[in-house]
C-alpha cells in the first residue's frame, strides 16, 4: 500500500471555499430574481374588491340575493340549477356527481355574514322583511335594484332613484360596510372548523364580480391574452396548465357551452393515451426508430465506440 505522504500535497482553505461558494450563489439568485422573478401581487379579498370598486361589488351582492350570479346558476357542484349542467355527448358528469359542495348564494354571500355581524336596527329590520317574504317577492326587490344600478351614473347606489327595492339596498350597504373592513372575507372562510383553508365561498363571490376578471386582465392573464404568471411559494406554479388551457381558445371549445366538460374530458383522454404509450404498438418504438437515446446518452455511447445498442 503506497505510503499517504508519497503523494503531492497542496493547502486547500475549506471555510475560505464555502464562504466563496455561499456569496457567490447568494448574488447570483437575488440578482437573477430580480431580473427574471414574477411579481409578489398582493392577494385579491374581498376587502380590497370593496375598497376599489364598492359599485362591482355592490352590483354583484345584489345578483347573489336575487339568485342570478354566474354561482347561482351554475349547477352542480354547487346549486341544483335546472339546464345548467355540462354535458360530454348526452352524459351530465355533473349531475352524476350531484351538489356536493352546496351554496345558497343569497342566504351564505349576503344574508348568513349580515346575521353574524353586529347589526344595526335598520339592518335588523331588513333581515327580517327579507326572511318573512316570498322568494317572487325576493326576487322582484333584487331585480328592481340591480337594474335601478344599471341605470345609475357608473353603477353608483347613490344615484339610484327611489323605487320599490325592499330592503336590498340596506342589506348591500350594510354587507359593502363589512366587506371594507375585512370582516366578510373571516365570515366567507368561517366552516366550523378550527383549520380555515376552504376558501371556496370567497372565490366564488369574487369570480361573480367582473373585478377579479379585471385584475387578470389588466396582467395579461384573461384567456384570450395567453399571459402566464408564476404562483409564489407554489411549485410548480401555473406553467403546467398551459396545455389544459389552451383548448379553451380553439373551436368547438371555445364557442361551447359544455366547454368545462369537453376539455376535461379530451385531457383525461389524452392523460390516458399517454399511460398506455408502452402499450401501443408502433408509439412504443417511436425512441428505438429515432434514435434519439444516442443523442441524449452520446457520451456512453461514444466511449462504447459506435456499436449498435447491445
Amino acid at each position: 500500500m503506497p505510503d499517504p505522504g508519497s503523494f503531492r500535497q497542496r493547502p486547500y482553505d475549506l471555510v475560505k471555499e464555502f464562504t466563496i461558494a455561499l456569496v457567490a450563489a447568494a448574488l447570483l439568485t437575488v440578482g437573477l430574481a430580480a431580473v427574471f422573478s414574477s411579481p409578489n401581487e398582493k392577494p385579491v379579498t374581498l376587502a380590497r374588491w370593496a375598497r376599489a370598486a364598492p359599485h362591482d361589488f355592490t352590483a354583484t351582492s345584489v345578483a347573489e340575493l336575487g339568485g342570478t350570479s354566474g354561482t347561482a346558476e351554475y349547477g352542480p357542484p354547487y346549486t341544483t340549477t335546472a339546464g345548467a349542467e355540462q354535458k360530454i355527448g348526452p352524459v351530465s358528469l355533473q349531475r352524476a356527481a350531484g351538489v356536493t359542495i352546496p351554496i345558497n348564494t343569497a342566504r351564505d354571500f349576503v344574508l348568513r355574514p349580515l346575521t353574524d355581524a353586529p347589526e344595526p336596527p335598520a339592518v335588523s329590520a331588513g333581515l327580517a322583511a327579507w326572511r318573512t317574504a316570498p322568494i317572487p317577492r325576493q326576487r322582484q326587490w333584487a331585480a328592481a335594484y340591480a337594474d335601478a344600478l344599471d341605470k345609475a351614473p357608473g353603477g353608483d347606489p347613490s344615484q339610484v332613484p327611489p323605487g320599490d327595492y325592499g330592503p336590498v339596498p340596506v342589506l348591500t350597504a350594510r354587507l359593502l360596510e363589512l366587506a371594507k373592513t375585512g370582516a366578510l372575507d373571516g365570515e366567507l372562510l368561517a366552516t366550523g372548523q378550527f383549520y380555515q383553508t376552504d376558501y371556496t365561498k370567497p372565490l366564488l363571490f369574487l369570480g361573480d364580480g367582473s373585478y377579479l376578471e379585471d385584475q387578470a386582465r389588466a396582467r395579461h392573464l384573461a384567456g384570450d391574452q395567453w399571459g402566464m404568471m408564476n404562483e409564489t411559494g407554489n411549485y410548480p406554479g401555473q406553467p403546467w396548465l398551459w396545455l389544459y388551457t389552451l383548448w379553451y381558445q380553439v373551436e368547438p371549445f371555445s364557442s361551447s357551452g359544455n366547454a368545462d366538460a369537453l376539455v376535461w374530458g379530451l385531457m383525461a383522454l389524452l392523460t390516458l393515451g399517454f399511460v398506455l404509450v408502452p402499450f401501443i404498438p408502433g408509439v412504443r418504438s417511436i425512441p428505438r426508430w429515432t434514435r434519439v437515446y444516442r443523442l441524449v446518452w452520446r457520451d456512453y455511447y461514444r466511449s462504447r465506440g459506435t456499436g449498435r445498442q447491445p
